[in-house]
Parts: structure tokens; C-alpha cells; sequence
């Protein structure tokens, strides 16, 4: 059977056809299978399990600002801290109290648990360190109102218990909680100046608790809602500052946004441990573990005072730009949060004491999200909390400490997706969708390739043709005509006109009627001759 081009027309164009077709229908394809997936419902498969119960194995490592010089602190001098740490916690996460409304909403508590890691730590928790008395000082400024008569009252108490303004306790006793003799008292003398009771920690009050009541959309209605929070605590914005803006409970719980982020959005999320919404913004794209990833870090803006960014003026009074009071929703202890070592912050505040060293590497916070999806990839949170102290007037275990904001202790929770999460995660959502993208670009360019092919082997048989056409009547011309070249050449012509005329001469005896008619082609032959020599002459 002869081969005709169209043999590869046709599969050139239904590749192409199915490539084009591939082209459009993946994109709809992959956001349809993201928006059944990542909304909560418990059908939506591995979305709806990293949500429920976080597979991420979280750490939360804690570096601790030993003070080198308390006694010349107390004398007004200038304040020496050594960073100690890590100390690595495991933290467990894990939601209970699942409650799904007919609004599309969903109701939950989250609660937290921290195991001691001692292979990842740089110590242990035996590790005695010194440190600010957060009773002693942040009580004294707490008293600061008081008459002269509560104060007198208040300082003898401190002497009675053995009270300083700088304490020696190990490393779990600072983290989760110690007897102290004075808290009892206060609670019994000053009551509601604490807003404890029983043993004092930095983190008593979160190991084995939970942040609160999160009511958070599901999505099925309304897929760019999925983890927006619609209240906290049955409420809506909180009263700890002093707009509404800035007391408004914006964005998810931090665990999951909505999918299909650009870079244009923002990470918004609200803290119950920082006490408002933040906010996160797009640095760069990259790849995390092998998967396309948008980096967000926090703003400059994000604990600048209401001089430098009047949007923040709500969360005044405010001290130097860098740092947020969070008195207001811890009781009045004078506790502000920033950036490890006042990173991104008002430099007054890291050269108001020795060791600090802030620099984005070690201390700036980020969160590395897959953009299609909205979960997190990578997340590393740091955050200090900062004790102002100074000198309380009737309170002499205050001594002579000039007004500072002294770091206690810095914190950076980090996780990142790994094993069986990561291998579904990167299977469905990146080796599929990128094989099925190669696939329709590998389609079109065969599809086009085949065609172009049949293409110039069909040019090619035309061509074939006319000179075969342009041969065969040539050939039939040459066969019907054979005088028409002869007559094109005189002298040829000539000669064979006398060879005609010698066969035609008469043999001797003949009538003289042939004699005459053998003598007219003479005449004829010297007409020709004269015509050919004329012929040739011109």
C-alpha cells in the first residue's frame, strides 16, 4: 500500500487537539480537586487529618538572657546578658470539642503539650540560671500607685520571704512553675494584683491548656473563607487596645489559609498569646522540600509605635518603635513583645544593654506556604518577651535600676511537613499536576511536528507530480510530430529530399512520359536547395 502523508496528518492533529485540550483542563482540574480538598469536612481526606490532629512534628526552642552583673544593675548600671540555649520542647498539638454548625462553621479548642527534648537541646533542664524577678519587679511597678503605707507593706514582705530583684532557679522551675511563699501572701493582702495563684512560671498556664474557642469557616460554601475565623471566644474583637481596628480578630488561627495565594496577599492570623491580629507579608518564591513555596516574613511595621506607623497608634501607649505592650492583656506586668534581640526594632533598645545581636538570619521570623494549597510548609516563629524594670520610689528592692526594657527570653517554635505527609502531599499536589503539565507542552510539540511533517511530504508528492505530467507530454509530442525537428533544421531537411530524388531516378529504356515526370522533383530539389541556402544565409 502506497504511504500517503495523511497517515501522519491525522494523530498530528489529535495530539494537538488532546494537548490543547490538556492545556485548559488541568488548571480546572487541579483547583477543583484543591477546593474539595482543603476545606474542612471530614471527607476532604488529608486536609481535614493535618488540621484535625497536625502530623508536623513542632519544636519549640527557648534561649534565655542570663544577667552577668545584677548587682551593678541595682547601682544604675548598664545591664550584661549571655544568650543560654537552646532548651528544645516537642510540641503536640491536637484539637478537641469538634463541633460543625449549619452556617458552615466550625467550632474546636486546641490544646498544647510540651515534652523536654535533651538530644536537640544545648543544656538541660537542670541548668540554673539568673535572672529579674518578675515578682519582685514586676510587682514593685504594679505598687507603684499604691500609698507610701501599701508600699512600706509591700517592701517588708519582700524581705520577710527573702525576696531580690534577681533570682537563681533551674531552667523548669523558670519555665513551668515554682512554689513561692510571696504569691500567697500577695493574693491574701492585695487582692487581684496577681492573676495567678499557686506556683509561678513563664509558661505554667500553657503546658497541657488550650488557646480558646475558635469558631473558623469551613469553606464548602465559599472555598476563599476555609479558615477564616469568624469569632474567638464567641467574640468578634477583643478589648485590649484602643481601636477597633487594632481590636479586630482578623484572619485564620495560623495553622491554614485559603487556597490559591498570590503574592499580593497577606498572611493574616490572630495570636491569642500576642493578644491582636498580625500579619505577614510576601518576600520571595522559592522551593521547600521540593515543592513551590511563597516566603512571608513580618513587616517592619509590625510592632512599630503609632509615630512611625500611625495605623499602630491603637496599641499605645507605646514605647520605642519595635516593640508591643501587652500589659493590657497580662494583668498590668509590664511584659512587651518584639523580635529576638529587638531585631527590626528602635536600635536604643539593643544598645541599652550588652549582648544583642540582631540579624535576620538568627531572628527574623517567616512562614513558608504552598500557594495553591494555603498550607504551610516550613514555619519558624520567633518572638521575646522584654520586662521593663527601673527603680519604684518606697520599694528599696528596687535599688538604683535605671528605666530599661530588659530581654527575659526568646522563643522560636518551628515546623516543617515531613514522611508520609510530605511524600502524599508532593505525589497529588506537585509530581501529578507537573507530569500532566510536561504531558500537554510534549502533546502539542509531536501533534505539530506530525503535521508539519505531513505537510511538506504532501508539497513534495505535488511537485513529483507536474514533473511527471511535463515528461509524458513531451514524450507524446515527439512520437506524434517526428518531421517537426527535421523542419526545424534546413540542412537535414535537404539531405533527405536527395536521397528520395536518387532512389526515385529512371533506369534507361523508359518512356519519356516518366522521363518527365522523373525530371520535375529536380525541379523541385534546386527550389528547396535555393530556399535552404536562403535559410541558412538569413
Amino acid at each position: 500500500m502506497k504511504f500517503q502523508p495523511r497517515f501522519l496528518a491525522v494523530p498530528g492533529v489529535l495530539l494537538l487537539l488532546l494537548g490543547v485540550v490538556l492545556l485548559f483542563a488541568v488548571p480546572v482540574i487541579m483547583k477543583r480537586r484543591v477546593m474539595a480538598k482543603v476545606r474542612i469536612d471530614p471527607d476532604s481526606g488529608l486536609a481535614y487529618t493535618m488540621w484535625q490532629d497536625i502530623p508536623i512534628p513542632f519544636y519549640m526552642s527557648l534561649y534565655f538572657f542570663e544577667v552577668k552583673n545584677p548587682q551593678e544593675i541595682l547601682r544604675g548600671e548598664k545591664p550584661v546578658l549571655e544568650q543560654r540555649g537552646p532548651y528544645v520542647y516537642r510540641e503536640y498539638r491536637q484539637k478537641s470539642n469538634i463541633t460543625f454548625h449549619s452556617n458552615y462553621t466550625v467550632t474546636y479548642r486546641e490544646y498544647r503539650h510540651y515534652h523536654f527534648c535533651p538530644e536537640r537541646s544545648f543544656g538541660n533542664e537542670s541548668d540554673e540560671l539568673i535572672l529579674p524577678n518578675m515578682l519582685t519587679l514586676g510587682a514593685a511597678l504594679m505598687a507603684e500607685d499604691l500609698s507610701y503605707a501599701l508600699k512600706l507593706i509591700f517592701s517588708t514582705a519582700l524581705k520577710t520571704f527573702n525576696e531580690t530583684p534577681f533570682i537563681k532557679k533551674s531552667v523548669k522551675e523558670i519555665m513551668w512553675g515554682y512554689d513561692d511563699p510571696l504569691v500567697d501572701f500577695l493574693n491574701q493582702v492585695f487582692p487581684g494584683m496577681l492573676p495567678f495563684k499557686g506556683k509561678f512560671g513563664l509558661f505554667a498556664d500553657m503546658n497541657n491548656s488550650n488557646t480558646g474557642l475558635f469558631t473558623v469557616f469551613t469553606g464548602v460554601d465559599n472555598i476563599t473563607k476555609v479558615h477564616l475565623i469568624d469569632n474567638w471566644n464567641g467574640i468578634k474583637e477583643v478589648n485590649y487596645w484602643h481601636s477597633q481596628q487594632c481590636n479586630l480578630i482578623n484572619g485564620t488561627a495560623g495553622e491554614m489559609w485559603p487556597p490559591f495565594i498570590t503574592p499580593s496577599d497577606t498572611l493574616t492570623f490572630y495570636s491569642p498569646d500576642s493578644c491582636r491580629t498580625l500579619e505577614l507579608v510576601f518576600q520571595k518564591s522559592g522551593w521547600t522540600l521540593d515543592i513551590p513555596s511563597y516566603h512571608y516574613v513580618a513587616p517592619k511595621t509590625m510592632f512599630a509605635n503609632g509615630t512611625v506607623y500611625p495605623p499602630n497608634k491603637g496599641f499605645c501607649p507605646c514605647r520605642e518603635s519595635g516593640v508591643l505592650n501587652v500589659s493590657t492583656c497580662r494583668h498590668n506586668s509590664q511584659v512587651f513583645i518584639s523580635q529576638p534581640h529587638f531585631y527590626n526594632a528602635d536600635p536604643v533598645l539593643w544598645k541599652a544593654v550588652d549582648g544583642l545581636n540582631p540579624n535576620e538570619e538568627d531572628h527574623a521570623l517567616f512562614i513558608e506556604i504552598h500557594p495553591l494549597t494555603g498550607i504551610p510548609l516550613n514555619v519558624s516563629i520567633k518572638l521575646q518577651l522584654n520586662l521593663f524594670v527601673k527603680a519604684v520610689q518606697g520599694i528599696s528592692e528596687t535599688g538604683n535600676i535605671k528605666p530599661v526594657l530588659l530581654p527575659l527570653l526568646w522563643f522560636d517554635e518551628t515546623g516543617y511537613i515531613d514522611g508520609a505527609p510530605l511524600q502524599t502531599f508532593y505525589y497529588f499536589l506537585v509530581l501529578v499536576p507537573t507530569i500532566l503539565e510536561y504531558l500537554q507542552y510534549v502533546l502539542i510539540a509531536v501533534g505539530c511536528l506530525l503535521v508539519l511533517v505531513a505537510i511538506v511530504l504532501e508539497i513534495a508528492c505535488w511537485k513529483k507530480q507536474d514533473r511527471n505530467i511535463l515528461f509524458w507530454s513531451s514524450k507524446q509530442c515527439t512520437k506524434d510530430k517526428p518531421f517537426a525537428s527535421a523542419k526545424s533544421n534546413p540542412v537535414t531537411l535537404t539531405k533527405k529530399l536527395e536521397v528520395e530524388v536518387s532512389l526515385q531516378t529512371p533506369v534507361e529504356g523508359t518512356s519519356s512520359a516518366i522521363d518527365e515526370e522523373s525530371h520535375k522533383p529536380s525541379e523541385d530539389v534546386s527550389l528547396l536547395h535555393t530556399d535552404s541556402n536562403e535559410t541558412l544565409l538569413e
